[in-house]
């Protein structure tokens, strides 16, 4: 197992030219939000445009639009049809995977709500995909009811679990899994073809075959929200044309430096994930003069 250093992740991180415009540095699309979770589709969204993504497309339910649109300015909102438990509509399926074959990256899953429609949607759009995907936090609840669709895939995927949510992936107890961590995301990797990265202490990044530690971050991360500012930033990266291990490992040492930094100004008692986002911009200009 190897630990991620600062130098990794200078290496890892895109170079942005000098011509650079908003096309160079990529598209994201960020599937994500529902009625009565707007916050998650904020937060991704933020961190994924502090980390640098030249275009940003957030599909959403139409209710938490405006929320969402009063927060964050820079992306294009593309607002869908929503079912009556205020969830993307599968019924949006095809627009969606259209709009996916114009991005070089998606984000899906962050504040979706874990219900039928969610399982069904997410069932659907993983199975069709083509655009390299993250699926994290209900998309990976959904995934767990269906998971032998990562089998039929044809796109690479990053899943980004905490330990709750590979106990429903893997079908293993939570105690197991803390005390196997790394054999249990090795394994899952392989067996699905995908990355992993498993969160927590120590996360845990893996394709099966390449396996890292991350040394940063801190207690004061563990809020609801976190796991949202570090999909964004991985995607970011994978959107500017970082593979998806890189994305994955760059991203995890990125977000918890910026954890790390959040918590001596503010105390891991006070901050907030969306002081990570607000933080970021400080650690890529530590990794980018190196």
């Amino acid at each position: 197992m190897t630990t991620i250093t600062a130098d990794f992740v200078s290496s890892c991180l895109p170079k942005r030219p000098h011509d650079a415009h908003k096309g160079t540095m990529g598209t994201m699309l960020n599937i994500s939000g529902s009625y009565a979770m707007a916050g998650a589709c904020i937060l991704s969204s933020m961190s994924a445009l502090k980390s640098g993504v030249g275009l940003l497309k957030v599909a959403l339910p139409h209710s938490i639009y405006q929320i969402v649109a009063s927060s964050v300015f820079e992306a294009v909102f593309v607002p869908v049809s929503e079912s009556e438990k205020g969830t993307v509509d599968v019924n949006s399926l095809d627009f969606l995977l259209d709009i996916s074959k114009s991005a070089q990256s998606i984000l899906l899953g962050c504040g979706l709500k874990f219900c039928e429609e969610t399982i069904d949607f997410t069932k659907k759009f993983v199975t069709a995909c083509t655009t390299p995907l993250l699926v994290d936090a209900d998309g990976i609840n959904a995934l767990s009811q269906n998971i032998n669709v990562l089998k039929d895939t044809s796109a690479p995927v990053v899943l980004t679990p905490h330990i709750k949510e590979m106990s429903r992936l893997c079908k293993k107890s939570v105690e197991y899994i803390i005390s196997h961590k790394s054999e249990v995301a090795e394994n899952f990797a392989k067996e699905y073809q995908c990355v992993v990265v498993l969160k927590g202490k120590d996360t845990i990044v893996t394709d099966g075959d390449n396996t890292f530690v991350n040394p940063t971050g801190n207690s004061g991360m563990a809020k609801g929200g976190s796991g949202d500012v570090l999909s964004g930033i991985i995607a970011s990266l994978m959107a500017q044309g970082v593979p998806p291990l890189e994305s994955a490992c760059a991203s995890v040492y990125i977000h918890g430096l910026a954890g790390d930094m959040a918590s001596k100004k503010l105390s891991k008692t006070s901050m907030l994930p969306r002081d990570i986002v607000g933080f970021l911009p400080d650690v890529f200009k530590s990794i980018e003069s190196k």
